[in-house]
């Protein structure tokens, strides 16, 4: 899919963000847009920075964890373009607690959304795709999809789900020759508000001025903006790349893990019991 203009292209997650980003670039190609999100105000800015570029915009809110509702929404999309040839399963969540000390509750919230969602998502839009004669999955996974994080279990296991869910798919629609091609993302860090709007569990001295200051900390350290991460996913799209990582963090995270399969995991150790002890 080298060309965009024309074609139909839906979005969860798309009131900030990436999400948001996406469909600010996609809408200047002149694409069509579905865009869904749970936070409606959000949805609105969106649909208002793209007034007047010349493209059809169709937005619903939408809590990706319930399975008959993106459903719904997959039909509605389809019946309301006459196609639909891109989804992007961008919308997710975060959680920062220990194992240990996680209850299901958190689990579960996370999970319902940052892998099931993706899965429903595809599910529900892949007949469209395939009617389309001309189809694409974009999934979002994270460069948490790679490797473990301490206190990122939850995000971790999405993550990683995503990936070999997403990596599946695509040997699937190639053996069956089905016309719609799979790009999984592996972000790394993007200025967006996925640590402000995170769940804080029982994590070592973290409490709600230290999850301020982590998302300040995250800001510093987050050098990709939204904008960039849009423009390297749509050539990845166009290339129909089967992997995608944005910024020079998620590389290098890349390089590092083939390297060190397993040893990354001690330096994280170190780094993490180094880190406790200057904030005692």
């Amino acid at each position: 899919m080298t060309q965009l203009n024309g074609k139909v292209a839906a979005i969860t997650g798309a009131g900030s963000g990436i999400g948001r980003a996406l469909a600010v670039a996609l809408a200047a190609e002149g694409c069509d847009l579905a865009l869904s999100d749970v936070n409606e105000l959000g949805l609105q800015e969106t649909v208002q920075q793209l007034q007047g570029r010349g493209v059809r915009v169709h937005s619903q809110k939408l809590d990706v964890a319930d399975r008959d509702a993106v459903y719904a929404w997959a039909d509605t999309v389809a019946a309301h373009f006459g196609k639909v040839n891109l989804i992007f399963n961008n919308a997710g969540v975060s959680v920062s607690e220990t194992i240990e000390s996680m209850g299901y509750e958190n689990f579960e919230w996370l999970m319902n959304i940052n892998f099931w969602g993706v899965v429903y998502g595809t599910k529900a839009f892949l007949p469209h795709l395939k009617a389309s004669g001309e189809g694409h999955v974009i999934n979002v996974s994270s460069v948490f999809g790679m490797i473990g994080v301490p206190t990122q279990s939850a995000y971790n296991a999405a993550k990683f789900a995503v990936k070999g869910f997403t990596e599946c798919l695509r040997e699937e629609m190639a053996i069956s020759g089905y016309p719609v091609n799979v790009t999984c993302v592996h972000p790394g860090g993007i200025k967006t508000n996925i640590v402000r709007s995170s769940r804080i569990g029982n994590v070592a001295g973290m409490g709600p001025s230290e999850k301020q200051h982590a998302a300040k900390m995250f800001d510093a350290m987050a050098r990709t903006s939204p904008d960039e991460a849009a423009r390297v996913i749509l050539d990845g799209v166009r290339k129909n790349s089967p992997r995608v990582l944005i910024g020079m963090d998620a590389r290098l995270i890349d390089s590092v893990q083939r390297l060190l399969p397993t040893g990354y995991q001690n330096l994280l150790i170190w780094s993490t019991r180094r880190n406790q002890q200057k904030g005692r």
